[in-house]
């Protein structure tokens, strides 16, 4: 055998083991966990990382043993450019694959967060501040985004009224648009059961109108059996061409609220003071819940016209101005002058 030839056995073979040998350190960096510790480490891909960063973030996390050992299996798995944004719950149990398949399917921590009926969404801006969901200015904005509000026919500069109050669960990540979103398609499916259009042309009204009334409702209410008595004051007094004289629309008209409505904010200039203004406001006040909107839409029949909290959370009503006031005496001023 030649000496060139030996050479080449030899070179040959010793690419060989290297190979072998770089194939099993591979494998074993790749194919087991670091330990078996089954605490779950929360693991957060900025928007924009790459799968260098990312990798080397987890080598320092101790969730993976080699970062160029993840970043060569990602690129054999095609996913070096699947990484998704998002918050993620890892452990050091998990093998590198297992990690690599959470990391670009979106798996994310999600958080979840109750909307209560009624809140305005300045209200509801606020408290998905205060969860960190995202930030308030930005919500802020998205129920302004007029390729939004063409896209779910909504009439009107913003989304009041049309975000749905629910319990939601979403991923930190997730863009204040998406949750807007996200909200109006739930309005979409939960307060527009087919035929509800139908039944708001027949009482006269738009959808919109019926949105707006269902939020003066919930306002004016926190209990259930009451919603269609009260949608029955609005409807007749509608009927007659009263004015709705609804506190909740002055106070929505009312900059920096302080909670108490004074008798001069009664004479204020705006479309939602319904004390100076006949019919029903511009828009919706609040975000009115699926309840609300079936009480706008089927009020209770009555005669009533009028009514006083008994300041236990119910509502005197009558059907006259002379009953009304006679109520207001023994709920309202009574109370007063006990002070």
């Amino acid at each position: 055998m030649s000496k060139s030839w030996k050479l080449f056995l030899a070179c040959f073979w010793g690419v060989i083991a290297v190979t072998w040998t770089l194939g099993i350190l591979f494998y074993f960096q790749t194919a087991y966990s670091v330990s078996e510790n089954y605490k779950s480490v929360s693991f957060k891909i900025e928007r924009g990382m790459t799968l260098k960063r990312v990798s080397k973030k987890l080598k320092e996390k101790q969730l993976i043993k080699s970062s160029l050992a993840f970043q060569i299996l990602a690129y054999l798995r095609n996913q070096q450019n699947k990484l998704l944004a998002g918050e993620f719950e890892l452990s050091p149990s998990m093998p590198p694959l297992e990690l690599l398949e959470i990391l670009t399917s979106g798996q994310t921590i999600l958080y979840e967060v109750t909307i209560p009926e009624g809140l305005r969404i300045a209200e509801i801006a606020k408290l998905l501040d205060e969860k960190k969901i995202v930030a308030e200015e930005n919500f802020l904005k998205s129920t302004r985004n007029k390729e939004l509000i063409r896209l779910f026919e909504i009439p009107g500069s913003s989304l009041e009224g049309y975000l749905f109050p629910d319990t939601y669960r979403f991923a930190k990540n997730i863009s204040a648009k998406e949750i807007v979103k996200k909200m109006t398609q739930t309005f979409s499916k939960k307060a527009i059961k087919p035929g509800y259009k139908e039944r708001a042309k027949k009482l006269g009204f738009d959808f919109n109108q019926i949105v707006t009334l269902a939020s003066i409702i919930e306002k004016e209410t926190g209990q259930a059996k009451e919603r269609k008595k009260i949608s029955s004051v609005f409807h007749n007094r509608l009927k007659k061409n009263m004015r709705l004289q609804s506190d909740p629309t002055v106070i929505y008209a009312i900059p920096n609220f302080d909670g108490n409505i004074h008798k001069k904010d009664l004479s204020i200039k705006s479309p939602y003071n319904t004390y100076k203004v006949k019919g029903l406001p511009p828009g919706p006040i609040a975000n009115p819940g699926h309840a609300s909107i079936l009480a706008a839409l089927y009020p209770e029949s009555s005669k009533h016209l009028y009514f006083v909290s008994r300041q236990d959370g119910s509502h005197q009503f009558s059907n006259n101005l002379k009953d009304h006031n006679r109520a207001v005496k023994k709920y309202q001023l009574r109370r007063t002058s006990a002070r």
